[in-house]
């Protein structure tokens, strides 16, 4: 047993091990403002100390094993925390984005000028930046997968948000089981280094059953009665109620949708903090979607993108002064950027008028019936991906020449081309369709000018049935006279119990002014990564100052493994 003894660990932060509370195997650990000098007491074999000549602050508790943390001294990861702020670019980060754009200069992150960062742990010199060359699709798990595995979507599985299950007919959006990337995660790698590496993901994707030892995603209840309620999936199952019972729900319908606004991501950035209180992981993977919305709804040069850029730029500012606070390293990028659009692009639509779309009638609506269908898109922003349910190649080609010829589509993949863009993975289509950098690809697929037979759901906001991403979901329907009067009657009917649907959502597509997805991007508007660890972009970075988003696995690794 431990006598009353302290051990200082010469990592990214200090360590005490003692009986406190009987709890023998436990660590106790330190904010590392304190740690500046340390000696060795004891042997190697029968440690009993490493001493620090400065005071500790206040304690907090890891159920880490202090066993597992000396046998594995030489291997340990420095503490590291990597925040996803989709839809950021290079070009977007300045005036609006003070806080950032502060530590990105090699200054505090913190709100308040007056503030300063302690000597000892200001950053060396400013942060280098390194532009993201994105990989196709370039559409959130897609590019999350790629980014944590390392690899393409030809080995990890990921070809877009969602795909046809061929083996049931049906298309699935937002599928959440970690089981359905093909590759090992960053955190494998790090744990199989040191045995001590504990990791947090917030909101990334696939979160549920991986191998995170913590995680926090969206999962909400749906009650028989058609209600959708807002909730999280959280590993351990506790963390769930502890994080709500302290923050509040999860407002999910802040998080996506016609009411989106900054709670969300805030939520989100506090639930980190707090888990990073409690559980002081190794790595932090922290997910902020805040930006993706306005820039979708509004386009990249709109005057409405600077509001949201100060409001997720405080959450930034906020989560960067923490982790640097205690010890952490600091990696802040996209997952891609957005361009903006004007044309529509109805695919589905083409196909149907050419006889090969099917569909079938419920209760006088249309629904895609993709089982029945010669060829079909399952649509995800500016990328298609087009479903043969014939082998014959007169039909792959008829299909290909009629997609080619569309306005806003720039080039049709076959399998020569979907190897060379890393997306020859059977989940792909049978083609893959890229639209132009004005373009983006709507799931509609009953006739123009015919909304009265659109499926029911196509006027709420329903990612899991409309067999394509639809961004319109972020728009009241401007046609409605009293929009949101509507809203607040479908709400009073959802709090008496009432079955409703909360049919809000325009069908006009005209509305979108931006999407992303593919490849064709400026470098300066497109996905971008900031770090001020040493070395860690040292031979990656071409002559244009990109990256392959395959290196990010790498960057994430060797931030985690640096001295």
């Amino acid at each position: 047993m431990l006598s009353k003894c302290v051990f200082y660990y010469a990592g990214c932060r200090p360590i005490r091990i003692s009986p406190l509370d009987g709890l023998q195997n436990r660590m106790q650990f330190h904010h590392p403002l304190q740690m500046t000098h340390l000696r060795y007491i004891g042997s190697p074999t029968t440690p009993l100390a490493l001493h620090a000549t400065a005071p500790v602050a206040s304690p907090w508790y890891c159920a880490t094993s202090s066993t597992a943390l000396l046998s594995s001294a030489a291997a340990v990861m420095h503490k590291t925390v990597v925040i996803n702020v989709v839809g950021l670019s290079a070009d977007l980060v300045g005036v609006h984005t003070p806080r950032l754009s502060a530590w990105i200069a090699g200054r505090s992150a913190a709100p308040s000028p007056e503030t300063t960062t302690p000597p000892h742990l200001a950053p060396v010199g400013p942060a280098r930046r390194a532009f993201i060359r994105p990989v196709l699709p370039a559409v959130t798990c897609s590019v999350q997968s790629t980014y944590l595995t390392g690899k393409h979507p030809t080995d990890h599985g990921i070809v877009g948000n969602g795909w046809y299950f061929r083996d049931d007919a049906e298309v699935r959006f937002w599928r959440q089981s970690n089981a359905l990337v093909q590759a090992p995660k960053v955190w494998d790698a790090a744990r199989a280094a040191d045995p001590t590496f504990t990791v947090a993901n917030l909101f990334w994707w696939y979160a549920m059953y991986s191998t995170a030892d913590i995680s926090v995603t969206p999962r909400p209840c749906y009650p028989a009665d058609g209600r959708k309620l807002p909730d999280i999936h959280t590993k351990p199952a506790q963390l769930r109620d502890d994080l709500q019972g302290a923050l509040g729900q999860f407002p999910l319908f802040s998080f996506w949708g016609p009411a989106t606004n900054i709670s969300a991501s805030r939520w989100i950035a506090d639930a980190a903090l707090a888990v990073d209180a409690k559980s002081n992981p190794t790595l932090t993977l922290v997910y902020l979607p805040h930006l993706d919305y306005v820039l979708q709804r509004e386009g990249p040069g709109a005057q409405a993108v600077a509001r949201d850029l100060n409001e997720v730029d405080a959450v930034v500012g906020d989560l960067i002064t923490h982790y640097e606070a205690v010890g952490s390293r600091v990696i802040v990028l996209s997952e891609y950027g957005i361009t903006a659009v004007d044309t529509p692009v109805h695919i589905n639509r083409a196909l149907r008028a050419a006889g090969l779309l099917a569909v079938r009638i419920e209760d006088g609506r249309e629904l895609l019936d993709a089982g029945a269908s010669s060829a079909f898109a399952v649509v995800d922003h500016q990328v298609a991906h087009v479903y043969l349910n014939d082998s014959d190649p007169a039909l792959a080609t008829r299909v290909r020449e009629l997609v080619t010829n569309l306005p806003g589509v720039a080039r049709v993949l076959e399998s020569t081309g979907k190897a060379a863009e890393h997306i020859d993975h059977h989940r792909a289509g049978n083609l893959v369709a890229v639209a132009t950098t004005s373009s983006w690809f709507t799931y509609y697929y009953w006739p123009e000018g015919a909304d009265d037979v659109a499926p029911d759901f196509a006027r709420t906001v329903d990612i899991h049935r409309k067999p394509g991403y639809d961004p319109v979901e972020l728009f009241l329907d401007p046609e409605l006279t009293f929009a949101k009067g509507r809203v607040a009657w479908r709400l009073a009917q959802k709090i008496v119990g009432m079955r409703y649907l909360m049919d809000v959502i325009p069908l006009n597509a005209k509305l979108v002014k931006g999407s992303h997805g593919t490849t064709d991007v400026d470098p300066a508007s497109g996905a971008v990564l900031y770090t001020k660890a040493d070395g860690v972009l040292d031979g990656k970075l071409d002559l244009n100052g990109c990256v392959d988003a395959t290196a990010v696995y790498d960057i994430i690794l060797e931030t985690l493994r640096t001295s």
